[in-house]
């Protein structure tokens, strides 16, 4: 976003008056905001904050203009010369054969004049920034490799009105008494190790939620004909060669050499494994569609300053299919996604828009293919009937693209899933079914996954819900709750039976107050609580009260067991 990029600059600019050593390293803009790395020896803390804003204002009210040249290798070279960082950067540049530019902000002999190697884009001039606000520092490696130098980043945002930076500090409050990391650890869902940055444990709360949400998603594909398949999570180079991957996503993937000098990568996508199974035996076009699905674990080699937990991780999977169709099939095929698409987010009470992306700067094949591509996609998303919008230049190296945006509860949107058209990575792979002539055909792939990293769906979910989930979801269903220990025989023969049929349920036997035990269930967020005292053991019943706090009084056990297993498995979110 050009404004927030803007600021960011402005942000340099500041920084470099206040502390002269200061050398610039990258500040780009990142979802909702941006950030600056620097190499400086003092330390700069959130106490700094407000001088540092202070004099960002007074940069944003010179209203000074933004400008942008393109010079040679050696005069960028010239310019930055006491600046490593950017003297690497001026190299990587050359070495990706592309122009070298500098932007400007204001006159030279303006007191504010800053000069810097970018390429854009910025705004006009930098009193169309109306509101900013630095939200948070911390440390990152340059690179994001632990073998270099440890940086200092500032976090920061930046809006074209007071009422939007308002309303963004509002929700941050509320996001972060929400925060998937806080609230995975507490509710024993997932955490996250020093030794594995962007890689995440999952304690067995996490694993029952997971399970579950696999299990909802291999009862619906198997609806529609998927077949499910596995695949190698380390591949050769070679694989990736085929695909275009290592062309154009080598620097996301991780990387090694053996001791015979073949060259490996951990799997960041699972399309190239999708074309080896299909070019494995002869198709025919009564094979097609072929939906193969999959929800093989990927690796990709995020920048470690970008890393956010769950959110955007570097080990996570996906609710992934390929699916390979004839040219007449596209339309139908994209109906049915799109159809699978309203039920999975249906479930979850979630509402989500369409985004279109179009044929980005570096594409691999034809412009009459993509051209193709797009005029397809343009009036699958028409005949849909859902909100939809286009996003120049935003599609794959492969083919254009229709991304799932989805609004939470505090009304963030979120990129999810997406559903790729694909014409070239096939003919990469030499793909080949027989047509109903006998004709020896290249088939079409429709790469998608609908709710997208499994990982990132379940960040946001644990923040939509508060920790609160569905009943099918929960990990503990129901708590059972002896009084005293006259009833806890009582009380274990309620959870069994509950858990015969099928329910997830426990016993809380400890020598504790029933208040006492009632607000621990209270903290899990378990959504149902069944207290027995002596009247409920002497009429076979049980008291219950759900986690929102509502009494429904004493009920018969089964009544109550046949009520909450169907609320389970017609996956309601109601509680009641």
């Amino acid at each position: 976003m050009p404004l927030r990029h803007s600021c960011e600059h402005i942000l340099h600019t500041a920084m470099q008056i206040l502390y002269p050593s200061l050398k610039k390293v990258m500040g780009p803009p990142i979802e909702n905001g941006y950030y600056l790395d620097f190499d400086l020896e003092e330390r700069i803390t959130e106490d700094d904050f407000p001088k540092i804003e202070v004099l960002m204002q007074k940069i944003i009210d010179a209203d000074l203009k933004f400008k942008i040249k393109e010079v040679s290798k050696e005069k960028a070279q010239e310019v930055f010369k006491n600046n490593q960082y950017k003297l690497n950067t001026i190299n990587e540049i050359e070495e990706r054969n592309e122009n070298i530019t500098l932007y400007s902000m204001g006159e030279e002999r303006n007191e504010y004049y800053d000069l810097d190697l970018c390429r854009g884009p910025h705004v006009k001039t930098t009193s169309e920034i109306k509101a900013f606000k630095l939200l948070s520092v911390a440390g990152a490696y340059y690179k994001g490799s632990e073998k270099n130098k440890m940086l200092q980043r500032i976090y920061g945002t930046a809006f074209d009105s007071k009422e939007k930076l308002e309303r963004y500090l509002k929700m941050i409050e509320e996001a972060k008494k929400r925060d998937h990391r806080k609230l995975g650890r507490e509710l024993e869902i997932m955490m996250f190790h020093e030794t594995a940055p962007g890689m995440p444990y999952w304690l067995p709360n996490g694993v029952i939620m997971y399970n579950e949400l696999i299990g909802f998603w291999r009862q619906e594909h198997k609806k529609y004909n998927y077949q499910e398949i596995v695949s190698p999570l380390i591949n050769k180079k070679e694989l990736y060669q085929i695909s275009g991957h290592w062309e154009h996503y080598l620097d996301n993937m991780f990387v090694s050499e053996t001791e015979d000098g073949e060259i490996y990568a951990l799997k960041p996508m699972n399309c190239p494994n999708a074309m080896v199974i299909f070019g494995s035996k002869t198709r025919s076009y009564k094979d097609l569609p072929l939906r193969l699905s999959d929800t093989d674990t990927l690796h990709r080699n995020e920048r470690s300053g970008t890393l956010n937990g769950l959110l955007r991780a570097r080990e996570f999977r996906q609710d992934d299919a390929h699916i390979f169709v004839t040219e007449d099939q596209i339309k139908d095929e994209f109906a049915q996604v799109l159809k699978i698409t309203e039920k999975f987010y249906s479930i979850f009470g979630l509402e989500y828009k369409l985004r279109l992306g179009t044929r980005p700067e570096k594409y691999m094949g034809d412009i009459e293919t993509w051209n193709k591509a797009e005029k397809e996609l343009k009036e699958i998303l028409e005949d849909s009937k859902k909100e939809y919008f286009v996003l120049e230049g935003d599609g794959a190296f492969y083919g254009p693209k229709i991304d799932i945006l989805m609004k939470d509860s505090l009304g963030r949107d979120w990129q999810m899933g997406t559903i790729q058209l694909d014409f070239q990575i096939p003919r990469n792979f030499n793909l080949k079914y027989i047509s109903e002539n006998g004709e020896s055909k290249t088939p079409i792939t429709i790469h998608r996954v609908i709710y997208g990293s499994l990982e990132r769906f379940f960040g946001i979910i644990i923040e939509h819900f508060n920790g609160a989930f569905p009943v099918w979801l929960s990990p503990l269903q129901i708590k059972v709750i002896p009084i005293t220990e006259n009833q806890a025989e009582y009380a274990n023969k309620v959870t069994n039976n509950l858990m015969a049929a099928g329910l997830r349920a426990e016993t809380n036997e400890r020598n504790e107050s029933m208040q006492a035990k009632i607000r621990d269930a209270q903290i899990f967020k378990i959504p149902y609580m069944l207290i027995i005292g002596k009247r409920e053991q002497e009429a076979s019943k049980v008291s219950v009260r759900l986690r929102s706090g509502e009494d429904l009084g004493t009920l018969d056990t089964k009544k109550v067991t046949d009520r909450i297993k169907e609320i389970y498995l017609t996956r309601s979110l109601n509680l009641w």
